[in-house]
C-alpha cells in the first residue's frame, strides 16, 4: 500500500504539468473607453490697455514706457496805448532753449526810433500811465543790465527799433524766465511795457528808458 502511494504522487504531478495554463483574457481595445480629452483652461482676457494719451503722431501705439510728448505752451500779449499815445501791437511768447522767445509787431512809434522793451512784475495795465505794472520783473533781485552781457533782470530785453513807418518788428529772447510752469520765473500773468526812450542798459533800475507808451498782460494762449 505504501508503495502504491509513492507511485501515484509523481503521476499526479505529471498530469498537472501537462494541463494548459489559463491566461488573463485580453482586453478589447474597442471596448476600452479612450482617456478624457485634455480641456485647456478658459482663456482670461487681459485688461484692456489704456491707450488714452499713448498714441503717436502717426496713430500708432507708443512703445512701452514711453508717453506722449507734452503739449507746447504759448502765450500772447495785446499791447494797448497808455493815455495820450498811439502805440499798440500783438506779441507771441514761446519757450525755447535758453528762455522764452518773443515775436510780433509794435506800431504807432516815431519813425526810426529806439525803445526800451521790458517785462514788468505786475500784470496790471489799468493805470493811465501803466504805472500799475510796477517795476521790471526781477525775481532774483539782480541789477539791471543787458541780456547776454552779465547780470540783468529777468524782465530785461534788447531795445526794439521802429522803421520809417513807425513799426517795430520784435524777435528777441528773454533769458532766465519760463512760461507756464507756475514757478518764480514764470512770466504768464506779468506785463510787457514799451518805453518812450531807449534803454541804456546801465542806469539803475530801469536803464533810463523814460515813460510808458504801451502795456499788455501776458496770457496763456487758448
Amino acid at each position: 500500500m505504501r508503495h502504491a502511494r509513492h507511485l501515484l504522487l509523481p503521476a499526479a504531478l505529471l498530469i498537472a504539468a501537462c494541463q494548459p495554463q489559463t491566461s488573463a483574457p485580453e482586453q478589447d481595445p474597442a471596448a476600452t473607453p479612450p482617456p478624457a480629452a485634455s480641456v485647456p483652461p478658459p482663456a482670461v482676457d487681459a485688461p484692456a490697455a489704456d491707450t488714452a494719451g499713448a498714441t503717436g503722431a502717426a496713430g500708432g501705439t507708443m512703445p512701452e514706457g514711453m508717453g506722449p510728448a507734452p503739449a507746447t505752451i504759448s502765450a500772447t500779449a495785446e499791447l494797448k496805448p497808455t493815455q495820450g499815445n498811439q502805440t499798440a501791437g500783438t506779441l507771441t511768447f514761446a519757450p525755447v532753449d535758453g528762455g522764452v522767445r518773443v515775436t510780433g509787431q509794435v506800431s504807432g512809434l516815431p519813425p526810426r526810433s529806439e525803445h526800451g522793451f521790458h517785462v514788468h512784475e505786475n500784470g496790471d495795465c489799468s493805470a493811465p500811465d501803466a504805472s500799475s505794472a510796477g517795476g521790471h520783473f526781477n525775481p532774483a533781485a539782480t541789477a539791471h543790465g543787458r541780456v547776454g552781457q552779465g547780470e540783468h533782470h529777468a524782465g530785461d530785453s534788447d531795445n526794439i527799433t521802429a522803421n520809417e513807418d513807425g513799426v517795430a518788428t520784435v524777435d528777441t529772447l528773454l533769458q532766465v524766465v519760463t512760461l507756464g510752469d507756475a514757478t518764480g520765473t514764470d512770466i504768464i500773468g506779468k506785463a510787457v511795457i514799451v518805453h518812450a526812450d531807449a534803454d541804456d542798459y546801465t542806469t539803475q533800475p530801469t536803464g533810463n528808458a523814460g515813460g510808458r507808451l504801451a502795456c499788455g498782460v501776458i496770457s496763456a494762449a487758448r
